[in-house]
Order: C-alpha cells, then sequence, then structure tokens
C-alpha cells in the first residue's frame, strides 16, 4: 500500500492516551535485563519508563516484522523497514512506583527524505508521561521508516573500538531486553528472518538498549540526577560483538563505539 503526503499529513496531531499501574517489578526486570541495579526503589532503572506502556495485541494485531500492524495509531506507511532514530528527553520529576501512570502521545510531524537506502519516511512521536495530573517526563522519539535496500555487510572485528567500558551483548540479553520492554521486532532473536528477509548478518541489538547503557554512563559520569538526555542512533550493533562506552570530546556527551572504530550512538546529557 503506497500512502500520500497528503494521507501521511492527516496522521499528525493524532492523540492517544493510555494508563498504568507502574508496578516495582516489571521495573526489576527491566533492570535486570541491561544489568543495572536491582533495587529499583532506591534507584529507578535508566530509562526503564519503556518497560511500560507497551501495547499488548493478539497474534492476528502484529505484521510479519513482529511489530503491532500500522493503521492502528501509528500510519500505515508501507516501507518495509522501521528502526528507532533517536529521542530527546527532559525529566520533570522522579516516578512514584506502585502509582498509577498516564502516557499521552502525539503523531508530530511526519516527513519524507531521501537517502541511500531509498526513500526515507521520519515520524515524531511526542510522549508525556504523567502521575496525579503532574508532569513527570517529556519526549520526543523519532521513528524512521525504510526501503529494504542492500544487505547490510558482516562488522569486522578490527579492535579499533579503542578505550571506554566493554559491552559484548549476547543472545541471552538480548532476549531478555525483548522481553523486558514487550518488543517482539524479529531483529532481535529471529536469526534466519534478520539475514534472509532483513538482510542483516547477525542478530541487532536494540537502540533503546544502547541508549539505556549510555544513560547510566551518562549519570555516572554527571554524579548527578539527568535532567535532559538525547542520543542518535548512526550505525547497528550486532550481537556479540564488543562496544566500547565512553565520553567523547564534547562536555557532556557519550558515546558507544563498535569494534571497526564507527560510531554507533551519539548521546548528550544535562544534569
Amino acid at each position: 500500500m503506497t500512502v500520500s503526503s497528503d494521507d501521511l499529513e492527516a496522521w499528525i496531531g493524532r492523540v492517544r492516551t493510555q494508563a498504568a499501574i507502574l508496578d516495582p517489578e516489571i521495573a526489576r526486570r527491566y533492570a535486570a535485563a541491561m544489568g543495572a541495579d536491582l533495587d529499583v526503589e532506591a534507584r529507578f532503572p535508566p530509562l526503564g519508563h519503556w518497560a511500560y506502556f507497551n501495547d499488548a495485541v493478539g497474534p492476528g494485531q502484529l505484521g510479519p516484522d513482529g511489530h503491532p500492524k500500522r493503521g492502528m495509531f501509528l500510519p500505515p506507511i508501507a516501507l518495509p523497514r522501521r528502526m528507532f532514530a533517536s529521542s530527546n528527553l527532559r525529566f520533570e520529576a522522579p516516578l512514584a512506583l506502585g502509582e498509577p501512570a498516564e502516557l499521552t502521545l502525539t503523531i508530530g510531524d511526519i516527513r519524507r527524505r531521501s537517502g541511500r537506502s531509498g526513500e526515507l519516511v521520519l515520524m515524531d512521536t511526542a510522549r508525556e508521561l504523567t502521575q496525579g495530573g503532574k508532569l513527570k517526563l517529556t519526549e520526543i522519539q523519532t521513528t524512521v521508516y525504510r526501503d529494504a535496500g542492500a544487505p547490510t555487510p558482516a562488522i569486522p572485528d578490527t579492535g579499533a573500538g579503542g578505550a571506554g567500558e566493554l559491552w559484548a551483548p549476547n543472545t541471552v540479553d538480548l532476549f531478555r531486553y525483548s522481553a523486558a520492554t514487550d518488543n517482539s521486532h524479529r531483529i532481535h532473536y529471529d536469526q534466519a528472518y534478520v539475514r534472509e528477509e532483513e538482510g542483516y548478518p547477525d542478530l541487532v541489538v536494540h537502540g533503546p538498549f544502547t541508549a539505556s547503557k549510555l544513560f547510566d554512563l551518562a549519570t555516572r559520569t554527571a554524579g548527578a540526577p539527568l535532567k535532559a538526555f538525547s542520543f542518535r542512533a548512526q550505525a547497528p550493533i550486532f550481537v556479540g560483538q564488543p562496544v566500547r562506552l565512553r565520553a567523547d570530546a564534547e562536555p557532556n556527551t557519550v558515546i558507544a563505539v563498535r569494534c571497526d572504530g564507527a560510531v554507533a550512538m551519539s548521546a548528550a546529557f544535562e544534569a
């Protein structure tokens, strides 16, 4: 199905509100999956709000990639590949575990672009999380949809990752993070699918997983809770390959560097 620019614009401004109890055990499973402190009552896990408000849909409402079908809340964009490209977050107040919360999602700008792999559609979604009528955090997520493009070649481990904290997520890590965030995207667990259908050399590490690791590093670097955090995915990370997490040259920035020396994700923070 081809969707015109005018049809896409009709989705801009669409709003949806979800409610949830911020169950501590859900936060604890998320913390365990990403290797954070399990005492979530004392320290909420890095970007742990992503463990909540995830769509529960039946098998008939899933697309071929494992994501919920498009056309329910998200527009029916026909481009086959979907990726979490970037996010800008501001933290207004700590979340209260065990208490009700509401997440309001608003579809923002939708724009068409051309890239190396062909046509692209970028979509911004604004997210506001509140508890008891008080704003706790805001987030603008950018999702990119693209053509299939050429297969992605295997990444050689050249030892060029450099200094920094070593992180080498394995298949169990990816499974646990998918489970903790209710993410059924097949690129994270279905090796045959990711190679034969999406053209990647191996399972892809979740962008939010990498962002959560960088958020943790940024918090420890700042020595204080963060007021703002933004990140941008720049290159895929594949299962089992070493990644280096470290501060970048600019103040208040952190990066995830692949084993071939490419920066996979960059992030900026404010404490």
